[in-house]
C-alpha cells in the first residue's frame, strides 16, 4: 500500500502581511500543505481572542443598539451613514470601558471600532472586505467556510464561517433594503452593490442548494492604471504606447474578455490616458471607474426600479442623454443589448471617442458577438471602431494578460498585430499596421515611421514610470497631461532619468 509522504501534512507559509480595518490591526497567514488542494487564508486580530468576539456580538452589541436611539429608516438610509457611524463611536467607548475596565486605551478602540463594524455592517465580512489583496468574497452556506479570491494565491478558503442560513439571509436583506431592493422566497435572486460600490450577488436556498449564498465582487479603492499594468506583466510598453497613441487620437476602442479577465480594469488604465481639455462621461451599471481628479468627468449610472416597478434609469436612457451633453469621450462599462450597441456606433460615427467592454475570449470572438444576436451590428458599421485590446485571465497560472491587440478594417474584420505568447509570457507582433496607420494618416498627418517612432517615445515615458513607481491615478494622469501640452519637459525628465519636482 502507498504511504503518503512524511511531509503530507506539513503547512507551507505562502505569505504573510498586516492591513488596516479602519482602525484595527489585521494579521493574514495564508498557508497550504500537501493534503490541501487549496491555500487557507487565516485572519488574526491582536488583542483580539475569540472569547472577546463572543461577549462583543452578543451581550455588548445588543446593549450598544439600545442605548443609541435610531429608526429603522436612519439605519438603512445611506445618506445617514455618517450621522449613524457618529452616534454609536459616541457610546461605543462607554460601553466598551463598562465591560472591559481593565484594558488599555489602544485596546479598547480596537474593540469599540470591531463593534461598530460588526454592529453597522456585514459582521464577520467586515474585515477582509479592507484587504485590498482581494477581489472576491464568497459565502456558499453555513456548512461551509467563506471562500475568498486572492490577487496572488487566488481561490482560498478562510478561517471565517457564519452560524446560520439565516446570519446569511440577513445580510443579504439589510443590503438590499439599502438600495431599495428585496430578497425572499418569492424573490431568491438578488444583484445589488455596497454604498462602497462592491458588486452583490445573493441567492437563497433551495433555489442554491447547498443554502443561502453571497458573493461580493470587491471595488478596488487603488485603480489600475498603465504603469501597474506593464509592472504586472498585464501589458507590454511597446502595446501600451500604441493603445495610448490611439487615445491621443481620439480613436475608439473596445476592450474584450472572459469574467474576471479585468476588462473594467483595463478601462480604468486607458480613461488615465484622456487629455484634460476633453469631457468625459462614463456611463455603469455600477461606479466602479475612477479617473484623475483635475478631469472634466460626469461619472453616470444605471437605476433598478423600485418595489412598484417604476423609475428605472436604464444603460440606453444614460447613453442618449449623454450625447447630449457634449462629451468628447464617452466610457460605457458594457454593451449587452443591441439598442445600446447601436447608438455606441452611431456615437463614433458622429465624432466620438467611444470606450466600452464586451464579454469574448479573443478579437474574433467580438467581431462576432457585435454582428450577431443579439447585438446585430452590420458588419459595415464596425469600421468606426479603430481596435480590440483582449484581456485573459489564466487560471491555471494565475496570471491577466493583454491576450491580443486587433486593428478593425473598414470592411468590419479584424486584424491582430500583437498576441500573448504563453511559453515565454510575451506580447509578440503578429501583424504589420494597416488600417490604423491610414486613419493617423488621414486625420493626424502621421507616417509608418512617424508612428513607430511615437510609440518609442511615449513607451520610454512608460517605463520611467514604472522605474519611478509613479502608478497613481492622479500622479499618471497629470504626467500625461503635462506631456501633452508640454511634451519636452517630460522627455527631458525621462532621457535624464529624473524624478518629477515636488
Amino acid at each position: 500500500m502507498n504511504k503518503a509522504p512524511e511531509n503530507f501534512g506539513q503547512e507551507k507559509v505562502l505569505d504573510s502581511y498586516s492591513f488596516d480595518a479602519e482602525g484595527i490591526n489585521v494579521n493574514v497567514r495564508v498557508a497550504k500543505t500537501l493534503k490541501d488542494f487549496v491555500p487557507t487564508y487565516t485572519i488574526q486580530i491582536p488583542g483580539l481572542a475569540e472569547g472577546t468576539k463572543i461577549i462583543l456580538n452578543t451581550l455588548v452589541k445588543g446593549e450598544l443598539i439600545t442605548e443609541v436611539k435610531l429608526d429603522i429608516t436612519e439605519i438603512v438610509d445611506p445618506k445617514q451613514t455618517a450621522t449613524v457611524k457618529r452616534k454609536f463611536e459616541e457610546k461605543a467607548a462607554s460601553v466598551i470601558g463598562r465591560h472591559f475596565p481593565s484594558l488599555q486605551e489602544d485596546t479598547k478602540k480596537v474593540l469599540a471600532s470591531y463593534l461598530i463594524q460588526n454592529t453597522l455592517g456585514l459582521g464577520e465580512l467586515e474585515i477582509p472586505m479592507h484587504d485590498e489583496m482581494l477581489e472576491e468574497i464568497a459565502i456558499n452556506g453555513s456548512s461551509s467556510p467563506v471562500w475568498i479570491y486572492h490577487k496572488k494565491h487566488g481561490w482560498c478558503r478562510t478561517n471565517i464561517q457564519l452560524k446560520s442560513e439565516d446570519a446569511i439571509y440577513d445580510y443579504a436583506s439589510t443590503i438590499g433594503r439599502k438600495i431599495g431592493k428585496q430578497i425572499n422566497t418569492l424573490n431568491p435572486l438578488m444583484d445589488a452593490h455596497l454604498s462602497s460600490g462592491e458588486r452583490v450577488n445573493a441567492t437563497l436556498s433551495p433555489v442554491s442548494a447547498c443554502g443561502n449564498t453571497i458573493t461580493i465582487r470587491k471595488f478596488s479603492k487603488n485603480p489600475w492604471t498603465i504603469p501597474i499594468l506593464i509592472a504586472n506583466k498585464t501589458i507590454s510598453p511597446e502595446v501600451a504606447s500604441l493603445v495610448w497613441l490611439c487615445i491621443q487620437n481620439e480613436l475608439s476602442l473596445l476592450v474584450a474578455g472572459g469574467t474576471g479577465s479585468g476588462k473594467t480594469s483595463f478601462l480604468n488604465a486607458l480613461a488615465c490616458l484622456f487629455p484634460p481639455n476633453h469631457r468625459i462621461i462614463s456611463i455603469e451599471d455600477t461606479r466602479e471607474l475612477t479617473l484623475p481628479q483635475f478631469l472634466q468627468w460626469i461619472p453616470m449610472t444605471t437605476r433598478e426600479p423600485n418595489a412598484e416597478g417604476k423609475g428605472e434609469i436604464t444603460m440606453l436612457d444614460l447613453l442618449v442623454n449623454a450625447l447630449r451633453q457634449r462629451p468628447d469621450r464617452l466610457v460605457v462599462g458594457e454593451v449587452r443589448r443591441q439598442r445600446e450597441a447601436e447608438i455606441l456606433f452611431e456615437a463614433m460615427h458622429t465624432g466620438h471617442s467611444v470606450y466600452s467592454t464586451i464579454h469574448a475570449d479573443n478579437s474574433y470572438e467580438a467581431v462576432s458577438r457585435l454582428v450577431n444576436e443579439p447585438l446585430n451590428i452590420p458588419k459595415s458599421v464596425l469600421g468606426s471602431l479603430s481596435g480590440i485590446v483582449v484581456q485573459i485571465r489564466h487560471r491555471r497560472l494565475g496570471l491577466r494578460r493583454t491576450l491580443e491587440f486587433a486593428e478593425m478594417h473598414k470592411d468590419g474584420e479584424a486584424s491582430v498585430l500583437y498576441r500573448w505568447d504563453i511559453k515565454n509570457d510575451q506580447l509578440k507582433e503578429s501583424g504589420e499596421l494597416y488600417s490604423l496607420i491610414e486613419t493617423l494618416e488621414l486625420y493626424a498627418g502621421l507616417t509608418l515611421k512617424e508612428v513607430r517612432d511615437d510609440m518609442e517615445e511615449k513607451s520610454g515615458v512608460l517605463k520611467w514610470m514604472v522605474k519611478k513607481n509613479y502608478s497613481d491615478v492622479d500622479i499618471v494622469g497629470k504626467i500625461v497631461a503635462n506631456y501633452y501640452s508640454s511634451p519636452s519637459e517630460i522627455l527631458e525628465l525621462v532621457k535624464k532619468d529624473a524624478p518629477l519636482s515636488e
